[in-house]
């Protein structure tokens, strides 16, 4: 398939830049697969389509505040850097701007919430073929015990305001965050609450968790004409046995694995995919690349947010519309073109889709 068979056209002012007032306010498209049938309702109204038995999966990885400040030692010119990877305790992959003058062996010094000077400096080491940069950091045992007083949440680019919110430092993160890494929000988990959370597990439902640290990868676009050209990043993910027990006895009884966001899609679909079908407890990294056609071997049902035109995540959307076909990527459009005439709003701080 092509890159620009998923394209489709987005008015600038449905793309979110506040999230709802309240996590369960947001608005909430059905898609029926089978009928090709959608309806409108509301967040809070997810908890009619969940059964006794049904497993419902989460990401609890964690946003790390990663957007930093800092100048040029020498000349004093200002750097924005963006956490990327962390190699090990104090040594990371970044993105900065402006890279141009993040020469080898620059040095940086951070700059605290007042843009003040602090005692943490950083290194520039090396940089990539992705033009990313190597950053060693010295002033502190571990950068991480840093970033809560020096980071900015780090919101997506396609969000434009003069003003940080204070709530964005909550609000950008899910209630059940857990584990710290990722440098952008797993936004399908956004909507949920603790009381929500409850009337599911209420209904019979188990509630359970992976980890995936979401890395920048995810977000990027696709630059290839055609989809199988295209690689992804490698994320790092985790899941526990807990999860993997509910999930493989959910799959044994006939009930439904239901996915909350693309994250949740791969990390269960790349264990799969490596332990013939069912899951094991298991750590390490993920490229996988899901678009249409694709054999789901675990996912039933997908909740999901709004994704940018040409993204992996419609892809994978797509795909999962009509899994081992590739007629799920009209089926998509023609609900995202549902979605924009009813005015929803779109990406991180967006509303939000189930597909069953």
């Amino acid at each position: 398939m092509r890159t620009a068979d998923f394209h489709f056209e987005l008015p600038p002012e449905l793309i979110a830049q506040y999230p709802a007032n309240k996590r369960d306010e947001s608005r909430l498209l059905v898609l029926h697969r089978k009928e090709n049938r959608v309806e409108h309702l509301h967040f809070p109204d997810l908890t009619a389509f969940f059964r006794a038995g049904d497993v419902l999966v989460l990401n609890n990885s964690r946003v790390i505040p990663a957007r930093l400040r800092g100048v040029n030692a020498k000349s004093g010119g200002k750097f924005e850097i963006l956490l990327l990877e962390e190699n090990e305790k104090n040594d990371w992959w970044v993105m900065i701007r402006p890279g141009k003058k993040a020469r080898i062996g620059t040095q940086i010094i951070l700059s605290d919430a007042n843009s003040q000077p602090t005692k943490i400096a950083a290194t520039v080491l090396c940089a990539n073929s992705e033009c990313h940069r190597r950053l060693k950091f010295s002033g502190t045992n571990d950068l991480r015990d840093e970033l809560d007083s020096l980071g900015e949440m780090p919101l997506p680019p396609y969000i434009h305001r003069d003003n940080k919110l204070a709530e964005d430092k909550n609000r950008y993160q899910t209630v059940f965050a857990k584990t710290a890494g990722s440098v952008a929000a797993p936004t399908a988990g956004l909507h949920f609450t603790p009381e929500l959370l409850e009337e599911i597990r209420a209904r019979g439902v188990k509630i359970c968790f992976v980890t995936l640290h979401v890395g920048l990868g995810t977000f990027l676009p696709v630059k290839s004409e055609t989809l199988a050209n295209h690689k992804m990043h490698e994320e790092r993910f985790e899941v526990c046995e807990d999860t993997v027990c509910a999930v493989n006895e959910a799959k044994r009884s006939c009930n439904r694995v239901i996915a909350v966001g693309t994250t949740t899609v791969r990390v269960l679909e790349t264990v799969a995919a490596q332990n013939g079908g069912t899951l094991n407890v298991y750590r390490g990294k993920t490229n996988i690349f899901i678009f249409p056609p694709f054999n789901f071997k675990i996912v039933d049902a997908l909740l999901t947010n709004f994704h940018l035109p040409c993204s992996t995540l419609l892809m994978l959307v797509s795909a999962f519309a009509t899994p081992d076909e590739i007629a799920g990527r009209e089926m998509v459009l023609s609900a995202y073109a549902g979605a924009i005439r009813e005015r929803y709003r779109f990406f991180s701080y967006g509303d939000a889709m189930l597909i069953l």
